[in-house]
């Protein structure tokens, strides 16, 4: 499902789920861990997300490299669905998204064609998805964008967030 717009609620006052449910999009459950780690890990105040893959109702986004089989379009929206699944990471560890007070760090990692170099242009869809969701006071972040030959499941692209809390 595509999100409406990328604008967040001007009414400062919009809890973060109120927003993801603006954007018509739906914050999951934590999607359960495929091997020997979990979800989200809380240190002090900062919550670390695993890497999240483009997981909706159990089946995978758009499998394939970015640049061959997959499209540039797919690829962003595979990017943001990885970024719902992280926030449904960090809720499952604090209760609300209310409680995040900083994206402080995204980390993204596209299965690519050997010649695809529009890494950065892919994990745009989980950064503006963030600033969507929590304003750029909260949602601007550091970034890494990440090109490599294979991710799990076949998956196009993985994502994952540190938040401040």
């Amino acid at each position: 499902m595509k999100a409406k717009s990328m604008t967040p609620s001007s009414d400062v006052t919009t809890i973060p789920e109120e927003r993801i449910a603006e954007l018509g999009l739906v914050l999951p459950s934590a999607t359960a861990s495929l091997a020997a780690y979990v979800p989200a890990v809380r240190s002090d105040q900062y919550i670390y997300t695993s890497g999240q893959l483009p997981l909706r109702d159990g089946q995978m986004l758009s499998p394939g490299k970015v640049g061959a089989e997959i499209s540039l379009d797919d690829a962003r929206d595979a990017a943001q669905q990885c970024a719902i699944n992280a926030l449904a990471a960090v809720r499952a560890v604090t209760g609300g998204l209310a409680a995040v007070r900083r994206v402080v760090k995204v980390v993204g990692f596209v299965a690519s064609a050997p010649e695809f170099t529009d890494q950065p242009q892919v994990i745009n869809g989980a950064s503006e998805l963030l600033v969507s969701v929590f304003g750029p006071a909260i949602g601007e972040h550091a970034r890494s964008a990440v090109g490599v030959a294979a991710l799990p499941l076949n998956a196009p692209v993985e994502v994952e967030i540190i938040v401040e809390i």
